[in-house]
């Protein structure tokens, strides 16, 4: 089976986006460039949780009642929420309503203040587990890998939670430590060079 799909203008795509139309602007425009906006970086890691046993389409669908919710993944505001927002949180239709991934969010908070405090910013911290792009296996085909698994012990080890080495790598993937687009999809050259040109923190 092919690794890419036509797209809606005719060029190759990652296959993975056939599973929904919106899947596609996420694919060219998001997914894989480099990131170091601590903000964006902790949204991200926060979705990834939230994902843990769902479908990516489900949190994409409610991004933005996610951002609504949690101050646009402002973690110097979300590590206020006490437990009367949590219960709040947990009466919101409009996004996963699970006691422990909200919890995680609010403990997690905590800790990126504490990284940005200690390391400077959460990107100064995550960029030092960028594989090196010689030794990544074919794109797509793992869902863990050493470096995915090193992160997550270091994060957990600094008291996080919902960032099991499989959500880390996702998380891995969508900010662009790694370049997983299939060989043939017309994004993947453009992920290159935008990775080129990034100032890693």
């Amino acid at each position: 089976m092919s690794a890419t799909i036509p797209g809606p203008d005719g060029q190759p795509r990652c296959r993975w986006c056939e599973a929904a139309p919106e899947f596609f602007a996420y694919h060219d425009a998001e997914w894989g460039y480099p990131v170091s906006d601590d903000r964006r970086l902790f949204e991200k890691i926060c979705l990834e949780g939230f994902q843990s046993g769902l479908s990516w389409r489900t949190i994409l669908a409610k991004r933005e009642n996610f951002r609504a919710a949690f101050h646009g993944f402002d973690f110097d505001k979300v590590a206020l929420f006490t437990e009367q927002d949590i219960e709040r949180l947990l009466q919101n239709a409009g996004i996963i309503r699970h006691r422990g991934k909200i919890e995680a969010v609010v403990n997690n908070a905590r800790r990126a203040q504490e990284m940005v405090a200690r390391d400077g910013s959460l990107a100064a911290f995550l960029w030092r587990y960028e594989p090196d792009p010689a030794q990544l296996p074919e794109p797509q085909t793992v869902s863990t890998s050493p470096e995915s698994v090193a992160l997550s012990k270091a994060l957990k080890k600094l008291g996080w939670k919902f960032v099991g080495p499989t959500t880390v790598y996702a998380f891995m993937q969508a900010m662009g430590l790694i370049n997983d687009h299939a060989e043939g999809c017309v994004i993947r050259s453009q992920v290159e060079q935008a990775r080129n040109a990034f100032e890693r923190p």
